[in-house]
C-alpha cells in the first residue's frame, strides 16, 4: 500500500511515539478488508510501540448494540491508547488527503505533543457525557482534513469522545440511507452536527456553550493591537508578517486560516512554485505568519467595525471585541450563489459548490454545472471522470474559459455544453435535488433536465456585508481602497478579494496584504499617539527588515 518513499516519511514521524498503540482492524474477506490489512501491517512494522490486531467479521455477523463492542463497519481501522483508554476509528483506508490524519492520530494516541493551546485542552477533557462523533468524508476532498483532525484531537485527549471518520464512497448504501449529498457530514450521537468545514473552536463551542462565553471573554480582555489583522487568507497572512516584521503588535483574527485557498484544488501559477495546492499552501502561510509574534485568533468572525478618536474597535459574532490603532480587513469572497428558487433548500442535498469535494458523492449520476469560466469548465472536466454524465450551463452566448479547457471539456464525451442558459430553480423531491429548470435565451423555451447534483461555479462574492453602512463600498460590494490600501476611514485599511482590485488571484492578494501592512505602518508613524497611552513595544523576529 505504502511506497518506499511513504514508509520512510512514515517511519521517521513514528520515532516520536511515546507509548504504545495498538492498530485494530475489523476486515472481511473483501479486497479493501485486504487493503486495509495490508496497510495496517505495513504501519506496524514500522514501529515496536504499534501491535496490529486482526478482528475477522462476516458479512452474516448480528450487529452488536453494546457500547463496549461499539459497532464497527468494515474494513475499519481502531487506533486505540491502552494508556489513555482512547480509540479514533477509520472506516475505509485512510489514504489520499486523509493519510495526513491518520499519521497524527498515531502520533496523538502515542503521547506525542497534540499542537494546542492548554486552554483548548482543558476545555476537551473537561467535556461531561458520552460523543460519539461520525464524519463523512471523500478521500478527494481538501476540505475533509481538517475537520477528521479536530475530531480526532478531542478523541486523543477524551475517552468520552469517539470518532469515526467514514469513507462515504465505500458506504455508499449508509451514505444514501442518511441522504449525505455533501461532505464532510458530521453526526453527533447519530444526529447531524454539521456540515461543511469546522474548525476545533467551532465543535466546542456547539457542544461546550461555557467555552464559548469564556473565549470571548479572554479575547476582549487583549491589550489593544498597533495592526489587527481581520482575514486569514494569502492577503492577510502577507499583511501580518508584513506588520509583524516591523517589530509592532499585530494581530489576526480569522474565521478559518486560508479562506477560499482551501478549497483549491491546483495552484499552478504561483510564481516560483510550479505546482502546489491550496491546503498545502495555506499549511506554509500558517507556518511562516507563525514564526513571528503574531497573536492568531482563529474561528472568530467579525460583525462590526467603528472607529472612534482614532481607536478602532472590531466586535466579532461572538460578542467579543478587539481594539486596534489601524486594522487591515482581508476577509476575502465566497462563492456567489445563483439565488434561484430551490438552491438554498437543496444546498448539501444535491446543490454544491465544490466538485473536488462533493464530485464522489455523485458517482455513475447525472450532474449540471453552473457558469463556464475557468472554475466551471474546470469542474466539468473533473466530475466528468466521476459521474455519468456533465452538463454545462452557461448564461452568456460563449464561453468564457481559457481554449485549452473548452478543447478538453468539448473532447469528452459525458460533458455536454449549453450555452446561452438562465437557470431558474433547482427542483427536489423535498429530500434531494431531481432536476433543474432553465431557459433558453435565444427562444425562450424552458428546460427541465433530470440529474442529481448541480454544481455552482459563477463566480465570487466580497465578505463585506458587515461593512455596509460603514466604508465606502463599490456596487458589488467591494471595499474601495487607496493606491496604499486605505479605506475611507482613516486607519482601516483592506487588501485581497474583498476590495476593488480588479484581478482576483493568491499573488495579487498577498501584495495587497503586504502593501496594506506598510500603509498601515506608515499611518501610524505619522498618526500622534498620547502620552500617557504610550507603551514599550515588544518586538517579534524583525530581522532582515529591509525585505
Amino acid at each position: 500500500m505504502l511506497d518506499q518513499t511513504m514508509k520512510q516519511q512514515l517511519e521517521t514521524y513514528l520515532q516520536n511515539l511515546k507509548r504504545p498503540i495498538e492498530l485494530v482492524k475489523y476486515v472481511d474477506a473483501s479486497e479493501k478488508s485486504r487493503e486495509l490489512s495490508t496497510l495496517v501491517d505495513e504501519i506496524a512494522d514500522l514501529s515496536d510501540l504499534i501491535t496490529a490486531v486482526t478482528i475477522e467479521k462476516d458479512v452474516n455477523d448480528e450487529p452488536t448494540e453494546s457500547a463496549s463492542e461499539r459497532q464497527y463497519r468494515v474494513p475499519s481501522m481502531v487506533v486505540r491508547s491502552p494508556h489513555a483508554d482512547t480509540e479514533i476509528t477509520f472506516s475505509g483506508i485512510p489514504l489520499g488527503h486523509e493519510f495526513t490524519s491518520l499519521v497524527l492520530a498515531l502520533l496523538h494516541s502515542g503521547g506525542h505533543p497534540i499542537k494546542v493551546d492548554e486552554q483548548t485542552i482543558v476545555a476537551i477533557r473537561n467535556l461531561d457525557g458520552e460523543f460519539n462523533f461520525e464524519t463523512f468524508i471523500s478521500l478527494s476532498c481538501q476540505n475533509c482534513p481538517d475537520v477528521v483532525q479536530a475530531l480526532n484531537i478531542m478523541a486523543a485527549i477524551n475517552p468520552n469522545v469517539h470518532h469515526t471518520m467514514i469513507d462515504g464512497a465505500l458506504f455508499q448504501e449508509e451514505v444514501d440511507e442518511r441522504k449525505i449529498m455533501a461532505v464532510p457530514s458530521v453526526y453527533l450521537n447519530g444526529k447531524p452536527f454539521a456540515q461543511g468545514r469546522i474548525s476545533l473552536q467551532e465543535i466546542l463551542r456547539k457542544v461546550d456553550t461555557a467555552a464559548a462565553k469564556r473565549e470571548s471573554a479572554e479575547l476582549s480582555r487583549k491589550e489593544p493591537f498597533d495592526v489587527l489583522v481581520v482575514g486569514g487568507g494569502p492577503a492577510g497572512a502577507a499583511a501580518a508578517i508584513y506588520a509583524a516584521r516591523k517589530g509592532i503588535r499585530t494581530g489576526v483574527v480569522a474565521d478559518r486560516f486560508g479562506g477560499q485557498v482551501q478549497d483549491t484544488m491546483a495552484i499552478e501559477n504561483f510564481i516560483s512554485v510550479k505546482e502546489t495546492n491550496g491546503p498545502k499552501l495555506v499549511a506554509s502561510l500558517e507556518e511562516h505568519v507563525k514564526d513571528y509574534a503574531v497573536d492568531i485568533m482563529h474561528g472568530q468572525k467579525a460583525q462590526s467595525l467603528e472607529a472612534v478618536n482614532g481607536e478602532i474597535s472590531v466586535t466579532l459574532e461572538s460578542g467579543a471585541t478587539l481594539e486596534s490603532r489601524s486594522v487591515i480587513l482581508a476577509t476575502g469572497a465566497r462563492w456567489r450563489e445563483m439565488n434561484v428558487p430551490g438552491e438554498k433548500e437543496y444546498r448539501g442535498r444535491g446543490v454544491a459548490y465544490c466538485p473536488h469535494c462533493d464530485g464522489p458523492l455523485f458517482k455513475g449520476k447525472k450532474v449540471a454545472v453552473i457558469g463556464g469560466g475557468n472554475s466551471g469548465i474546470e469542474a466539468a472536466i473533473d466530475l466528468a471522470g466521476i459521474v455519468e454524465h456533465v452538463t454545462v450551463l452557461e448564461f452568456d452566448n460563449t464561453l468564457r474559459a481559457d481554449e485549452v479547457l473548452q478543447k478538453r471539456a468539448r473532447s469528452m464525451r459525458n460533458i455536454d455544453i449549453v450555452v446561452q442558459a438562465q437557470t431558474t430553480e433547482v427542483i427536489g423531491d423535498g429530500e434531494r435535488v431531481t432536476a433543474i429548470e432553465y431557459v433558453k435565451r435565444d427562444s425562450g423555451e424552458k428546460v427541465t433536465l433530470p440529474l442529481a447534483g448541480v454544481f455552482v461555479q459563477i463566480g465570487l462574492v466580497p465578505n463585506s456585508e458587515f461593512l455596509r453602512d460603514t466604508l465606502a463600498l463599490t456596487a458589488r460590494g467591494e471595499i474601495i481602497v487607496s493606491a496604499t490600501g486605505e479605506t475611507s476611514i482613516p486607519g482601516v485599511f483592506a487588501a485581497g478579494d474583498v476590495t476593488h482590485v480588479p484581478f482576483k488571484q493568491i499573488i495579487i492578494a498577498m501584495g495587497n496584504g503586504a502593501n496594506a501592512a506598510l500603509g498601515a505602518f506608515d499611518y501610524l508613524i505619522r498618526t500622534p499617539v498620547e502620552e500617557s497611552e504610550a507603551k514599550e513595544i515588544t518586538p517579534g523576529k524583525t530581522s532582515n527588515q529591509a525585505a
